[in-house]
């Protein structure tokens, strides 16, 4: 009874709790338990970044699928960054390896835990082949970028050759041959897959002058690469009619003939 009233059992108890001793760390306590923080976070970091219970047993490779470019290939290119412990990988550094192989395009690199190093590449797809003059063939993808020197050009692709008129040498100190390949290798990045797959040649005569040879032994006067995907556009509806020549060189005005 509190003060002539029974007394509330939950007002009891919750007194008793108020007065009940405390357990408190003494700071002889807190210094231990902060000791045994550090050690395990220190041990932790000892095993993910020194130890050899993570370190690199593989590298994986997505995205090199012929004999042009192999997984080895870019093993080989990453080298010793692909050793020791995963978490110490330079990812930027072995990113920067492999994209340095002249058939990849682009790369990504990550960790895969808890013991592979992953690499996605991406390889550069030819849209042209320019013929050298002495013979090979050199691969060049829809950026413009040189990747491979072969003997024979690859499938699928024209093959760009100077056939320069003699205005077009005289004219060589205002528009150089590298500009004339340049100019030919646009056209044929913006060829459609079906049109690409028909074409022989991209003979270039000078730069308002460029011709597109197709199988079968029809040609197209492609003109100057310029309004490359009007001309494409054109070429296409024209190729639903029969003819050996179709001029786009004004797209606006193209012929059909033959």
């Amino acid at each position: 009874m509190v003060d002539g009233r029974l007394a509330d059992p939950l007002e009891e108890e919750l007194e008793a709790e108020e007065h009940a001793p405390r357990l408190r760390l003494s700071r002889r306590g807190f210094v231990v338990l902060g000791v045994l923080g550090a050690t395990v976070v220190g041990a932790l970091a000892w095993v993910v970044f020194f130890s050899s219970l993570l370190d690199v047993r593989d590298v994986a490779v997505q995205g090199a699928t012929d004999d042009k470019l192999t997984a080895d290939q870019v093993r080989t290119a990453i080298g010793g960054l692909g050793d020791g412990p995963l978490a110490r990988v330079d990812l930027d550094a072995a990113q920067r390896r492999v994209e340095a192989i002249p058939r990849v395009a682009g790369a990504e690199v990550w960790r895969g835990w808890p013991h592979t190093l992953q690499v996605k590449v991406t390889q550069r797809k030819a849209v042209a082949a320019v013929k050298g003059d002495d013979g090979q063939f050199t691969q060049v993808d829809a950026g413009g970028v040189s990747f491979a020197t072969e003997a024979a050009p690859p499938g699928g692709v024209p093959v760009v050759e100077l056939r320069l008129s003699q205005q077009a040498k005289d004219a060589d100190g205002v528009i150089s041959r590298a500009q004339l390949v340049q100019g030919a290798v646009a056209v044929a990045a913006g060829l459609p897959s079906d049109v690409a797959q028909r074409a022989g040649a991209l003979l270039v005569h000078s730069y308002d002058d460029i011709e597109l040879q197709l199988s079968g032994g029809a040609t197209v006067r492609w003109g100057s690469p310029e309004q490359n995907d009007r001309k494409a556009r054109v070429l296409v509806a024209l190729l639903a009619q029969k003819g050996t020549n179709y001029d786009v060189s004004a797209p606006d005005a193209p012929a059909v003939s033959g």
